[in-house]
C-alpha cells in the first residue's frame, strides 16, 4: 500500500493538526492518544512515512523502538505503573486504524483495556497525564 501522506499522523507531524506531544526529535514524535484505552495511552510514531512496521527502513524502526523504550519508562516512572501494554498494529486486518505506522504504549493490564480507537478521553487528563510524563523524560 502506498503512503497517503494525509492521513491524520502525517497532518500532525506537519503541524496541520493538533497533538499533546510528550517528546520530539529529529526522527520521532510522542503524543498522547486522544481515544485512550487507558489513562496515559501514548502513541509513538517515527518521522519517516511509512504505512506498516514491514514499510519502515530497519534503522528507523530500531530508532523509534528505543524511544519507544525511553518513553516507557519515563511513563512508568511519573505514573507509578507496574505495567505498560506495548502495541503494534501493521495493516487494516490486524486492527491498524491509522495507515502511519505507530505503537501504543498504554498503562494497564490487559484485563482492563478498554476498546481500541472508540471513545474520546478527557482531553485535559490526558494533557495532565502528558505534563507528568515529560517532566519524567
Amino acid at each position: 500500500m502506498a503512503y497517503d501522506d494525509q492521513n491524520i499522523f502525517a497532518k500532525i507531524l506537519r503541524g496541520e493538526l493538533p497533538a499533546i506531544k510528550v517528546y520530539e526529535d529529529d526522527q520521532v514524535l510522542a503524543f498522547m492518544d486522544i481515544m485512550p484505552q487507558a489513562d496515559g495511552h501514548t502513541l509513538v510514531i517515527p518521522k519517516t512515512p511509512a504505512v506498516t512496521l514491514l514499510d519502515l527502513p530497519a534503522e528507523a524502526a530500531a530508532y523509534t523502538i528505543q524511544i519507544v523504550q525511553k518513553i516507557a519508562k519515563a511513563m512508568e516512572k511519573a505514573l507509578n505503573l507496574e505495567g505498560i501494554v506495548l502495541m503494534q498494529f501493521s495493516g487494516a486486518a490486524a486492527g491498524q486504524t491509522v495507515p502511519h505506522v505507530h505503537f501504543h504504549l498504554i498503562p494497564t493490564n490487559v484485563q482492563h483495556l478498554r476498546r481500541h480507537a472508540v471513545e474520546l478521553g478527557d482531553q485535559e487528563k490526558i494533557k495532565e497525564l502528558a505534563e507528568k510524563i515529560k517532566a519524567a523524560l
